[in-house]
């Protein structure tokens, strides 16, 4: 294994080459830069409170780079607690595969789906990394004991401990990768609610924790020579009342503050999702992502365009679904350039939001009906397609569902393989059906994968057999039903190697 001085030599070499480190490994910097990643948990912490609360260092972090609202998981999947939280930002994966379902800890799965901090030492083990925490299962259970330095600060300490320790490492040490998680913000949201002063309150002790820890970062002698991805992030939301586990929007908020190389000051993305942040602090460092990891996380410094993310300035308010807010933007009918929606034997009448293929968004579309498992559409991100018979039927109507969505036209070569890749969510009510169909040059549509059973969220690959002489394909996802439930599409892409 190579010393750290060897291994960075090596990785600033590649970068001055303008050579990837290996699949999906961080985009190439400065040569005489050190890459080093500071990752910071507010237990509990709601994006809007910040905004409402005197937290000027947070503010700063959000001028600086990358703000990213997004939205977890609820029950089946996992509640919206701290275990299954926190587990799926310091592994990657969501719950599904960490198989963390509360704050037990109990059946998981880090041996297959280890710690970022444990991945960084696998891959590089002269690297220092130091986790600190004030609520102990973090480093006691979910970081495992191939990491340098794990620390629980003692109770009576809580995060004023927590905080100290980090600023020490950060000023005298030498780390490569530090978690910290605090905890108070949480606390004062079960005491007091997310609406008061309380919360409020918590919110700016922390963002003063914050403050020196990135002070702490920068007045590092090596400060200038370093490389820092700095992350702000949340495990779960609160009520205004108190309290989370349930299905509600705000106990289901998190976000992502980043700062950064690549990451534009004051941008706001709508794309990034919790497990994105171990994946990011990899790439960082330079560690190649191991497709065999089955990580659900992306780097966000390596954003990855969709077509139908382009139709984010395209959405309307609500028509029919009177228990959406008013003021959320979350829906179209019009389908990105180059792609089509077939209703010909759509019947009609009905929710006017889901008549045939839709364009939306998880707030939109969960607002629509909570607590029939639309929260567990986690691995769509920003803007997805949605056949929903279930919504639709909420209104008087005629015939049945019967919706096409039509991609555009792929250039394939023919006689040669290609692979189909998509997100995909569906959940079955008989006669309901979903069915991918494949078309080549205009020909006749042939089914290549069929719908008649639940599928959870995944995504999904099928190897097509390109027909020889074939110059196009076009893919098709045809929903067929009436008052049942509902299919999710989103990140369609057709690749031959």
């Amino acid at each position: 294994m190579p010393s750290r001085i060897s291994r960075r030599s090596l990785l600033l070499s590649a970068a001055a080459a303008g050579v990837s480190a290996g699949p999906l490994a961080t985009v190439a910097r400065a040569a005489t830069r050190t890459p080093k990643v500071l990752v910071i948990g507010l237990d509990g912490c709601l994006l809007s409170r910040i905004k409402d609360a005197d937290a000027p260092n947070l503010d700063a972090l959000m001028a600086a780079g990358l703000t990213a609202p997004s939205s977890i998981y609820a029950d089946p999947l996992a509640p919206t607690l701290s275990g299954p939280g926190w587990s799926t930002v310091i592994t990657g994966v969501w719950s599904d595969k960490h198989n963390v379902k509360d704050n037990t800890f109990s059946g998981n799965k880090f041996t297959q789906y280890p710690d970022f901090l444990t991945r960084i030492e696998t891959a590089e083990p002269a690297l220092a990394t130091y986790a600190v925490s004030s609520w102990a299962p973090l480093t006691d259970t979910v970081f495992s004991s191939k990491v340098d330095t794990r620390v629980s600060t003692p109770s009576a300490e809580y995060d004023t401990g927590t905080t100290s320790r980090a600023v020490a490492r950060l000023t005298t040490g030498d780390p490569d990768a530090v978690f910290v998680q605090l905890d108070n913000i949480d606390h004062a949201g079960h005491s007091y609610g997310a609406a008061s002063q309380q919360y409020l309150d918590a919110i700016h002790t922390a963002d003063t924790q914050v403050g020196s820890m990135v002070a702490a970062v920068r007045s590092r002698a090596t400060y200038g020579s370093e490389d820092w991805l700095i992350m702000i992030t949340a495990d779960h939301g609160h009520t205004d009342a108190g309290g989370h586990g349930g299905s509600s929007a705000p106990e289901r908020q998190t976000f992502l503050i980043a700062t950064g190389p690549t990451l534009a000051a004051g941008s706001t993305r709508c794309d990034v999702k919790m497990p994105d942040v171990a994946a990011s602090a990899l790439a960082h460092l330079g560690i190649a992502l191991d497709p065999a990891w089955d990580l659900d996380g992306r780097p966000v410094q390596q954003p990855l365009p969709d077509d139908f993310d382009t139709l984010r300035g395209q959405l309307r308010t609500r028509t029919d679904e009177t228990g959406i807010g008013a003021g959320v933007q979350g829906f179209t009918h019009t389908p990105p350039a180059g792609w089509s929606v077939d209703n010909s034997a759509m019947g009609t009448g009905g929710i006017t939001e889901w008549r045939g293929w839709s364009f939306t968004t998880d707030e939109f579309w969960t607002a629509a009906q909570r607590d029939q498992q639309r929260e567990s559409n986690v691995r769509a991100r920003n803007v997805f397609a949605v056949a929903d018979g279930d919504e639709w039927s909420d209104k008087s109507l005629t015939g049945g569902f019967d919706s096409t969505l039509i991609s555009p036209a792929y250039q394939v070569t023919g006689g040669r393989a290609a692979t189909l890749t998509y997100t995909t969510y569906y959940r079955h009510e008989s006669p309901q059906k979903g069915e991918v169909l494949v078309s080549y040059d205009g020909g006749t549509p042939v089914a290549v994968k069929t719908y008649t059973a639940d599928v959870p969220s995944r995504t999904e690959t099928v190897t097509l057999q390109v027909p020889s002489g074939a110059t196009t394909a076009r893919i098709r996802f045809r929903y067929t039903g009436g008052n049942n439930w509902y299919w999710v599409i989103d990140g369609v892409r057709l690749t031959q190697p």
